[in-house]
C-alpha cells in the first residue's frame, strides 16, 4: 500500500538527453509513492538542464562531467538533505532510472514494491523489451562474470542502471564506483554485506545503442569503468577507489 505521503525519490542521472527527458520526468512523477524527481545534470551541453525543469524535476548541474557514479552520489546526497530539511523521520527510498527511458519510465513501479514492502533492500531491473540494452556483450560479460566470481550470483542484466533501494542500501555500497562501474560495485557491494538483492522484470526499454564511433567509445569507457570497478573487489585487501583518486 502506497503511503498518503510519498516515500521515494526518483534521480535521475543525466548527460546531454535533451531529446528524451522531458518524457522520462513526466513519467517518472507519475508513478505511485513518487513525491520527488530529481535529474542531477552531468555537464550537458544541450537543453537537457532546461527541459527537465520545465518537465517538473528538480535540477542539480554539475558544471563539468564527471561521470555516473558521481551523478548518482550527488542526487542521493541532495535527498537526504531535503528530508532532514522536511524532518522525515523514514528517508525516501532512492529509485535511480536512466534519462533515455522516456514514456516507459512509467512502467518502473514494480521496481519500488518489494523495496517498499521490506522485502529487498535493492531492486533491480530485467527488461522485458527486445530492445537492445546499452552495452556491448563484452562490458556485459564483465561485469557478469564479475560479479559473479565476486559474490557466487550472476544477475541477468548486470549492467542495468533502473534500480531502487532504500537509504540504508545505498549508504552502505558508499563511495559509489566511479562512471559506468556504479551498477556492478553496488551489486557486489551489497551482496557481499548480506543485503537482499532482487531481480524485477519490467517492460522499460532504453533509445536504441547505435553502433557510429561514439557508440564504440561508450562502449570502450563502459568497458573501463567495469574493469576499474571490479579490480578492487577481486583482489584480496584492495580498496575501492573513486576516479579522481587514481593516478
Amino acid at each position: 500500500m502506497t503511503p498518503a505521503r510519498g516515500d521515494v525519490a526518483v534521480v535521475i542521472p543525466a548527460r546531454d538527453e535533451s531529446e528524451r527527458i522531458s518524457a522520462t520526468v513526466r513519467a517518472a512523477a507519475a508513478l505511485p509513492g513518487v513525491d520527488l524527481v530529481l535529474v542531477v545534470d552531468d555537464g550537458s551541453r544541450d537543453q537537457t538542464r532546461s527541459l527537465a525543469q520545465r518537465a517538473g524535476a528538480a535540477v542539480i548541474s554539475h558544471p563539468r562531467p564527471r561521470g555516473k557514479g558521481a551523478a548518482m552520489e550527488t542526487g542521493a546526497e541532495a535527498v537526504r538533505l531535503l528530508d532532514g530539511e522536511q524532518g522525515r523521520e523514514v528517508p525516501r527510498h532512492l529509485l535511480f532510472l536512466d534519462a533515455d527511458l522516456g514514456d516507459t519510465a512509467r512502467h518502473a513501479g514494480p521496481l519500488i514494491e518489494p523495496v517498499r514492502r521490506g522485502e529487498a533492500d535493492m531492486t533491480v531491473a530485467v527488461f522485458t523489451s527486445t530492445v537492445k540494452l546499452g552495452g556491448h556483450g563484452l562490458v556485459v560479460g564483465l561485469s557478469g562474470a564479475g560479479i559473479q566470481r565476486a559474490t557466487g550470483r550472476r544477475p541477468a542484466q548486470p549492467l542495468n542502471g533502473q534500480r531502487c533501494l532504500t537509504r540504508a542500501a545505498f549508504e552502505a555500497a558508499r563511495p559509489i564506483a566511479a562512471g559506468f562501474g556504479a551498477e556492478t560495485a553496488l551489486t557486489i557491494d551489497l551482496l557481499r554485506k548480506g543485503m537482499r538483492v532482487t531481480e524485477v522484470e519490467v517492460p522499460l526499454a532504453h533509445r536504441a545503442t547505435g553502433k557510429d564511433w561514439r557508440a564504440q567509445l561508450h562502449r570502450a569507457r563502459q568497458f573501463a569503468d567495469v574493469g576499474r570497478a571490479l579490480a578492487p573487489r577481486l583482489i584480496p585487501g584492495a580498496a575501492p577507489r573513486r576516479r579522481d583518486q587514481l593516478s
